[in-house]
């Protein structure tokens, strides 16, 4: 496992181009903290997001037409610890098993992608049928999503590059039609 700190070093490089994908259920409380995480990051030229929900494996073509250099996939990922807990993992460290809310596991559907691939697991507390995450889960999933705004407007700042702050979402579509 890697640590979240690692992929702010990557964010620095403004040479490389990195797309987010927000998965998860966000009718289902916790599990629309990778939705909730990037609906709420800026975009910036070297920095994109896509919310894909609960189905990833829709938007494989698409992702891979975009030819991020890194794809970084944002879910909540039952690392065993306490709610909250944010790990970065690469595809060989998850399981192979996976939470109904998935049609593959993410370790067998990164094999689909043309370019690296991380993942950006928070711990969930509630995966019950709800639209509120909990108050942990928020707090953490703030916390990330400062620490992730704040080095794109570092990297954008540090090479006079625009971003934006509005949380608009690139697509909320089922199916992917490109």
């Amino acid at each position: 496992m890697k640590k979240p700190e690692e992929l702010l070093e990557l964010m620095a490089d403004t040479r490389k181009k990195i797309l987010f994908a927000g998965i998860g259920n966000v009718l289902r409380c916790d599990d629309g903290a990778g939705v909730y995480i990037v609906n709420h990051l800026m975009e910036s030229p070297h920095i994109s997001k896509i919310l894909v929900e609960v189905s990833l494996e829709n938007y494989v073509s698409r992702i891979n037409k975009a030819k991020p250099d890194l794809l970084v996939l944002v879910d909540c990922i039952d690392f065993g610890r306490e709610p909250g807990y944010v790990g970065l993992l690469l595809p060989e460290d998850t399981f192979e098993s996976t939470v109904n809310t998935h049609h593959l596991t993410l370790r067998r559907i990164t094999e689909f992608f043309d370019m690296p691939v991380f993942i950006l697991g928070i711990q969930p507390s509630c995966l019950k049928v709800g639209e509120e995450m909990t108050a942990e889960v928020v707090k953490s999933a703030d916390k990330m999503v400062r620490m992730l705004n704040r080095a794109i407007q570092k990297s954008s700042s540090q090479n006079n590059m625009p971003f934006r702050t509005e949380n608009k979402t690139t697509n909320t579509y089922a199916y992917d039609n490109s």
